[in-house]
């Protein structure tokens, strides 16, 4: 089955920050992962990690739940936790890593 990723938030496309790694250290530095849970810490650097140059991913919630050993529900909190956040975006089957607010620096 072909899945056709489009963004689920066109206005948010992850870019490559300036300091060369995907993973943006304004996450660090402007607290986005202050107060986050393990589990969904752990789903965020999943994402990124099987994310493409856009930051979307269509992996099922099974899939992530079992690399990450993760219950449904634990999985989908996680989830809910980054989408308050606005660090993800997810409407089935695509997920998307969020740009940070402000854009890349």
């Amino acid at each position: 089955m072909r899945v056709d990723k489009r963004p689920v938030v066109e206005a948010r496309v992850r870019q490559i920050p300036s300091s060369f790694s995907w993973v943006d250290h304004r996450l660090v530095r402007e607290n986005h992962l202050d107060g986050r849970s393990h589990a969904a810490l752990a789903l965020y650097l999943f994402l990124v990690t099987v994310g493409d140059a856009q930051g979307l991913s269509y992996w099922s919630e099974n899939a992530v739940g079992r690399r990450l050993r993760l219950e449904l529900s634990a999985l989908r909190a996680a989830r809910a936790e980054l989408e308050a956040a606005g660090l993800v975006a997810y409407q089935a089957p695509i997920w998307q890593v969020l740009e940070l607010p402000g854009g890349v620096r």
